[in-house]
Formats: C-alpha cells, structure tokens, sequence
C-alpha cells in the first residue's frame, strides 16, 4: 500500500501538522509532527510519497530511523481518523 500526500495535500497540511495529539507525540521522541506521520505509516508498512521542493523538509522527511512510536501511540494516531479521503486522519 502507498500513502500519497501523508501530510494531507494541499489544504490540509496545516491543520494535520498543527495537530495536537502528533504534536504531543513528536515532542515525546524530539522529532516534528510530519516525522511522526511518516513513523506511522512506516511502522504500518505504508509505503510514504511525501512531497517537497524544501531541501530541509526533504532530509527531515527521510531522518525517522532513529525512533519507534509505542502501540499506545500507534493507537492514538489511528483514532485520529475522520473517514475521509486521506487514510490516516
């Protein structure tokens, strides 16, 4: 499976980045909400397509070795899901 847009597309990347709960959690691991996003989906075994013409977005996007969400995170992320067309909120 691949996740196209991971951080929501155009549109959406503000609020999802700015999100509570991702935050919280980045700031348990000292990464950025778009890492925890990219972790989620790695731990899941989605194959992430982040996109970004940011040379230090590019190097942040690919830096998500080094950290494990635990399955209580895990959890709290996919409870973030709203149904709708993004497969992660």
């Amino acid at each position: 499976m691949q996740a196209w847009y991971p951080f929501g597309g155009r549109g959406y990347a503000k609020e999802i980045l700015n999100n509570e709960a991702l935050l919280r959690i980045a700031s348990n691991h000292q990464v950025t909400a778009a890492q925890v996003i990219l972790r989620w989906n790695f731990q899941r075994k989605v194959s992430v397509i982040p996109g970004s013409s940011n040379t230090n977005h590019i190097k942040e996007n690919m830096n998500i070795y080094h950290f494990s969400l635990t399955e209580e995170e895990m959890k709290e992320i996919e409870a973030l899901n709203r149904d709708e067309k993004h497969d992660w909120y």
